[in-house]
């Protein structure tokens, strides 16, 4: 009679992050499952703010997506998951935008990027129509601007402003320096300021 213990695994939500990628690199579904869940809205979120189109967006991620359940086995250092994930999201956004460098770009409306791209500039409305009103144009303004900016600057701002990565690992995905970081995020800081001025 076998009377060993029963084999109890533990959820991925149970476990820190590069154990999960651990899993994931063992082929493990359910592992790579909790990383898309835990992913998905962040890539797709920065996707949508450095393209400006919902298709084109839902692309990038689904790519990326592939690629990462395709390339992870290769991946060496489970502790720089988010940033090699980052690294292939932002290098096929980059890619989009050189395709369609001839094409006028068109900005989507203010009220959609509020919806798909978060919260990120200050309190809602809270039912003022008035100011439900300025924080469209105020959306708009900012949706403006962020296209204003050479698509290795709103990669940067973007990663460190919304996504809250740090300069290393900015430098890490985009493959540059901490200096070229920090020089293209001044210039862009100082354009969208300049931008939004109307806003202060």
């Amino acid at each position: 009679m076998d009377e060993r213990e029963p084999v109890v695994l533990t959820r991925p939500e149970d476990l820190d992050e590069a154990t999960v990628v651990a899993r994931a690199q063992d082929g493990n579904l359910e592992a790579f499952e909790y990383l898309v869940e835990a992913y998905q809205g962040r890539l797709f979120r920065l996707a949508f703010r450095m393209l400006h189109d919902r298709g084109d967006a839902e692309d990038v991620v689904q790519d990326t997506l592939v690629a990462c359940w395709r390339k992870l086995p290769l991946l060496k250092n489970v502790q720089a998951f988010s940033g090699w994930l980052y690294q292939m999201a932002i290098n096929r956004c980059l890619d989009s935008l050189r395709r369609r460098s001839s094409q006028a770009e068109v900005v989507q409306e203010s009220a959609t990027l509020q919806a798909t791209a978060g919260s990120s500039t200050g309190p809602g409305a809270g039912g003022d129509p008035a100011r439900e009103a300025e924080i469209s144009c105020e959306m708009d303004g900012l949706a403006t601007a962020l296209l204003s900016l050479p698509p290795e600057q709103r990669a940067c701002w973007l990663l460190r402003e919304i996504h809250e990565r740090s300069y290393a690992e900015i430098a890490a995905t985009l493959k540059v320096s901490e200096q070229t970081v920090r020089g293209r995020l001044a210039r862009a800081r100082a354009q969208l300021a300049e931008k939004m001025s109307q806003w202060q």
